[in-house]
């Protein structure tokens, strides 16, 4: 099957089966969502929203988490990965939006990356999100998806599987296509058992394919 087939039937098979997909942070305004994001770095969507709502009530702007020093910031969120790093990159972040960026989340992708705490990962993640552009956020999950499925060709950086991903999607269908990526990879096509036997991709899967040509 030829890598142009094989995007067809993927992305035709994600439309019907989940033609509505979001993010699975909770968030009520920009700030909040560009807060989860760097939080979820290494750390898993459902941890990020159980410790963000005491958060979010102690510092629920822009202004008030850059008027707090990074030790308070730490006692939200120390059950999560890294956080020592994280709260001074929060702290950071909301010191940079207040006095670049007028308390503004920016749209820009360069400008995003400029953020403390914010890679091009969560720059990709803001932009489509907020702003509905197409851009292809790479986590461990949508990076080990593309690779089994074989929508990229064992690519070796995430910045490598997100110019061949952006290559070969309708631009309209790039950032569902990022939030498909990653609920399959965290549901069905897991790190460590893939439950091949149930998903609904395994006909056009290079990964499950090869298997079966083995087993013939």
């Amino acid at each position: 099957m030829n890598k142009k087939t094989r995007y067809k039937h993927i992305l035709s098979w994600f439309e019907d089966n989940m033609p509505t997909v979001k993010t699975e942070l909770k968030y009520h305004d920009p700030f909040q969502l560009l807060v989860a994001v760097i939080l979820s770095a290494q750390c898993t969507d459902k941890r990020v929203n159980m410790i963000t709502p005491a958060l979010f009530d102690a510092f629920p702007t822009p202004q008030a988490m850059s008027e707090a020093a990074p030790d308070d910031v730490f006692e939200y969120i120390k059950s999560i990965s890294y956080p020592n790093s994280k709260a001074k990159h929060l702290v950071g972040m909301a010191q940079m939006l207040v006095n670049e960026f007028k308390s503004i989340v920016p749209s820009d992708i360069d400008e995003l990356q400029r953020l403390p705490g914010a890679g091009r990962k969560t720059a990709n993640v803001i932009a489509s999100v907020l702003y509905d552009k197409p851009a292809m956020a790479v986590d461990t999950h949508v990076f080990r998806v593309a690779n089994r499925l074989g929508l990229t060709n064992n690519s070796k950086t995430p910045l490598n599987t997100e110019r061949e991903l952006v290559s070969h999607i309708p631009q309209n269908l790039i950032s569902k296509a990022h939030h498909w990526l990653i609920l399959h990879g965290r549901y069905v096509c897991t790190a460590r058992n893939p439950e091949c036997d149930r998903c609904g991709l395994s006909q056009w899967c290079a990964t499950f394919q090869d298997k079966l040509f083995k087993n013939i």
